[in-house]
């Protein structure tokens, strides 16, 4: 076996392993989780969608976002043209479960391009909450660690408690990429449906392009 292979097998199979049991008597507010992903985040590019995206706005409402709005399904293949497009940044996605299981091939397509500074965070919920909270097909019991093992990212790991994700943040944001992170989460308080306002995706491009182009400042 090659060098590469011995180190994403060992990469991948040494996550810490999740929860078979996939309910949470007290799962994570989304709000919190978002708090320290935002508090930890440094220069990343973050690209949130749905539900993840009022509170966004509210943490981080002038950073190097891009929403997936208009578009459900679109966050990790966004993430990864903006991950292939700028290498020198840490892109981190802001998913959802009812998201991701609309466009199921793009977690294939990213191991495929495998981007080293790629975090795929998916908020584990089980319904659609956008639409009314219909539950998602399968529900909680939708194995996207597996799903994300199998398609071949480098590491994926499960997540089911705050404090835990409090200490393994760190060394997330400094995993080779890419690294798929279930979350398992309650509710937001707010969706785009009851959260109206925010930036016309076509904007909010226009925005980060212009603040992507800018030198970086210089110690």
């Amino acid at each position: 076996m090659a060098p590469e292979a011995k180190a994403h097998d060992a990469q991948t199979h040494d996550a810490k392993p999740h929860d078979a049991n996939p309910h949470d008597a007290n799962p994570m507010k989304p709000e919190e989780v978002l708090r320290l992903i935002a508090a930890q985040r440094g220069t990343a590019i973050c690209v949130p969608t749905m539900t993840t995206g009022p509170e966004w706005r509210a943490i981080a409402p002038d950073d190097l976002s891009v929403g997936c709005v208009g578009f459900m399904g679109g966050a990790s293949s966004l993430g990864l043209g903006l991950a292939l497009a700028r290498p020198d940044r840490r892109v981190l996605v802001l998913d959802g479960d009812g998201s991701l299981l609309m466009q199921l091939g793009s977690l294939a397509t990213i191991a495929g391009a495998a981007p080293r500074n790629l975090v795929h965070f998916l908020f584990k919920n089980g319904v659609y909450h956008t639409s009314g909270a219909q539950g998602i097909p399968g529900g909680l019991v939708v194995d996207f660690v597996t799903m994300a093992r199998g398609a071949g990212y480098r590491a994926a790991l499960a997540v089911h408690d705050v404090e835990d994700f409090k200490k393994q943040l760190p060394e997330i944001l400094k995993m080779e990429g890419p690294v798929f992170v279930e979350l398992h989460t309650g509710l937001a308080a707010q969706t785009p449906m009851t959260a109206r306002g925010g930036v016309p995706f076509p904007e909010q491009v226009t925005k980060l392009r212009a603040k992507l182009l800018r030198p970086r400042a210089t110690t």
